[in-house]
């Protein structure tokens, strides 16, 4: 059933509270954090000023000495929050004179869509999608949502999300925040009717995560999320740093780009290592068939598995389990992502954290920047990660 609708203004709290619910994720809210960073809160109040009609066009606002001492901050983070509004075009610093309001804030407000094959059953976009619903509300905007959360099967959140979309072209949102259909087959024409779509209708798209043509090509939308190809080769590096010597990648069949991005990263730090690389280092297959894990095993004996993702990574270490193989003992496995029981299994699992908050705020100011120069040039906006030791590769 399409499920669609507008998160309405209301404090940043409040706005990812009522994601999580609508998501049925109870800790979304937790991901965001309660608390405002410093050169937001100078950023926020100008912007309420502004509202307010207390700045009109024109007029001068408070030095960087006034705001060090009206907000206890430093002059770092004044300069920081007046980047951000220089940014989007609300004020203007002139040297020797100060900083100036260009326009009101007084503006129609506007609503985009989140498309995002299996909303309310991932960990990785709920606080993406929660710092965006924050955002929106920031800016006096709304965010349209869709979950089927009747559906199990990945082929049927397939079909939901052609709905969706077309649903969004009939409603002629502002903007569509797009995170590629994977792990079904057909996927890249699922990915393609959406495009098609939603170019037709003329809506902009930022694209979460992933781009939807096969890496190593490159779309023309905007595209938000991490270095893929960095991650892979950092994970790696450090099973080599750890003593590994014959280190394997594993992944599920039909999965995104990203992890095309991630096996190069592979593939770049094994041949730094040994000076040579064997395709048959890479498996695309079900971390939970125990009989061709089994043979992977047998016949190339890694020491190291790098997992696309922590959902595989935990598969395969519940496999390896069966198989009457330890870890880290036996051998070191990693993914990717961080989820919140990635540190609960019984052997804690090294990975690595994606800025998921970051991304979020990240993809929605791209949206504005594309609302406002729908022409200009498609962007790769990646943020960085952080390796997460635990002890799957003690």
């Amino acid at each position: 059933m399409l499920h669609s609708r507008p998160v309405e203004r209301q404090s940043a709290a409040r706005a990812a509270a009522v994601i999580g619910a609508s998501l049925g994720t109870a800790n979304v809210s937790t991901a965001m954090g309660t608390s405002t960073s410093k050169h937001r809160r100078i950023v926020d109040a100008v912007r309420d000023r502004i509202r307010s009609g207390a700045l009109q066009p024109g007029d001068r606002i408070p030095s960087d000495t006034e705001f060090v001492r009206e907000f206890g901050v430093s002059r770092p983070t004044v300069a920081k929050a007046l980047q951000e509004l220089q940014a989007h075009g609300l004020v203007q610093r002139k040297v020797g004179s100060g900083t100036f309001v260009l326009r009101s804030e007084v503006q129609m407000p506007r609503s985009f869509g989140l498309l995002i094959s299996g909303l309310g059953k991932t960990e990785i976009f709920e606080p993406i999608c929660a710092q965006m619903a924050a955002a929106a509300q920031d800016y006096g905007h709304s965010i349209l949502w869709g979950a089927d959360v009747r559906r199990s099967d990945p082929s049927g959140e397939a079909d939901f999300a052609l709905s969706l979309c077309n649903h969004f072209a009939l409603s002629n949102v502002a903007g569509v925040f797009f995170a590629p259909v994977e792990l079904v087959e057909g996927q890249e024409e699922v990915n393609d009717k959406i495009i098609a779509t939603l170019t037709k209708a003329k809506i902009p798209v930022v694209l979460l995560d992933r781009d939807y043509v096969p890496y190593p090509e490159r779309s023309t939308f905007d595209l938000v999320g991490v270095d893929n190809r960095r991650v892979g080769y950092m994970m790696t590096r450090h099973f080599f740093q750890r003593g590994c010597e014959r280190v394997i990648f594993v992944a599920r069949e039909h999965s995104a780009s990203t992890i095309d991005a991630r096996i190069a990263g592979f593939t770049e730090a094994v041949v730094k290592h040994s000076g040579a690389f064997d395709s048959k280092l890479v498996h695309r297959c079900d971390p939970r068939d125990l009989t061709q894990l089994k043979k992977v095993i047998d016949r190339l004996k890694p020491d190291g598995i790098v997992c696309g993702n922590d959902v595989t990574a935990g598969q395969l270490m519940h496999s390896l389990d069966q198989l009457g193989l330890k870890v880290p003992g036996d051998v070191r496995v990693a993914g990717v992502d961080d989820v919140k029981y990635a540190e609960l299994l019984r052997v804690p699992l090294t990975t690595v954290r994606q800025p998921c908050v970051a991304i979020g705020e990240a993809a929605f100011r791209a949206m504005l920047d594309r609302v406002e120069s729908p022409d200009a040039p498609a962007r790769d906006i990646l943020l960085g990660c952080e390796l997460v030791v635990r002890q799957s590769t003690a």
